[in-house]
């Protein structure tokens, strides 16, 4: 289970922005249509806090994860609105190309940049070296630690 905390201030102020203010009444209307694959954001976070120091996943790799293909939007909106209990190592999810989603030079973007460094990911100019990085968890890990 996740271990509630305060959610870091880049994540809140992505709220506070309102960037997805009808975002909650899309996936709360996509969790309600689903059956056995629920779009319900419980999946992603749970990939989210597996996701070890160190290393970082890519937005649709967490969607892929978390048995929602296609969904890596889903991902980011998920994460936005995460309740301020949860501390989610969300800085550890970037997109597809390596890099930080935020706008260069933004408190957010310098935020996610110095966690990452923090956790020992190098960064240089928001990009990270997929390669070397990227999370690669085995199926052992997934199928002992996802309640999913």
């Amino acid at each position: 289970m996740i271990a509630p905390d305060a959610l870091p201030a880049a994540h809140k102020r992505s709220k506070a922005q309102g960037r997805l203010a009808h975002g909650a009444d899309k996936i709360d209307s996509e969790a309600e249509s689903e059956s056995n694959k629920s779009l319900s954001p419980q999946r992603i976070w749970q990939i989210v806090t597996l996701i070890p120091a160190g290393k970082v996943l890519s937005y649709g790799k967490v969607a892929d994860l978390a048995g929602l293909p296609g969904r890596a939007r889903y991902v980011s909106r998920a994460l936005k609105l995460a309740p301020d209990s949860l501390n989610l190592p969300w800085h550890r999810v970037i997109n597809s190309q390596g890099k930080i989603s935020f706008a260069v030079n933004t408190p957010a973007f310098r935020e996610q940049q110095e966690l990452l460094r923090l956790d020992g990911v190098q960064v240089n100019q928001g990009k990270i070296a997929l390669s070397e990085y990227e999370w690669q968890p085995c199926l052992a890990t997934l199928m002992l630690q996802l309640s999913f």
